[in-house]
């Protein structure tokens, strides 16, 4: 099973993005907790990318690419935004208070509970996030 979801750099996109994740979900027979899951983290890789990749641009493409490879879910997203490794961001600190943390870094600590590996890389002008979620 490979599926391939193409949006726009626009927070009204996230709503085809969990949809294209409901479809993933049912054709790799996942239970609904692994599905909600999968959307969390998807929806918070996303939305930054959306946020954040293009500043001041709109209409710019987002790819996301499911594809079950055995026992293992795959995810790659790939923007040609502004060049962001979210696997160098320092580990957001959940031992303290919310008051106390820095602002940023939860995201990506979710997204790596979530996902069994999270890997960067720079292409050609891309960024590729690539998640793969054992299932």
């Amino acid at each position: 099973m490979k599926k391939v979801l193409v949006i726009k750099n626009e927070v009204a996109e996230l709503e085809r993005l969990a949809i294209f994740i409901e479809q993933v979900a049912e054709e790799s027979n996942l239970d609904p907790e692994t599905t909600m899951n999968l959307n969390l983290a998807l929806e918070e890789v996303v939305s930054n990318v959306i946020l954040y990749a293009y500043p001041q641009k709109m209409g710019e493409d987002i790819t996301i690419t499911a594809q079950l490879d055995g026992g293992t879910l795959v995810f790659t997203i790939t923007d040609k935004g502004e060049e962001f490794d979210p696997t160098k961001v320092e580990e957001a600190d959940v031992t303290l208070d919310a008051e106390d943390r820095q602002i940023g870094g939860l995201g990506i600590f979710i997204v790596r509970n979530i996902m069994n590996e999270v890997t960067y890389q720079r292409l050609e002008g891309k960024n590729i996030l690539t998640l793969k979620k054992n299932i």
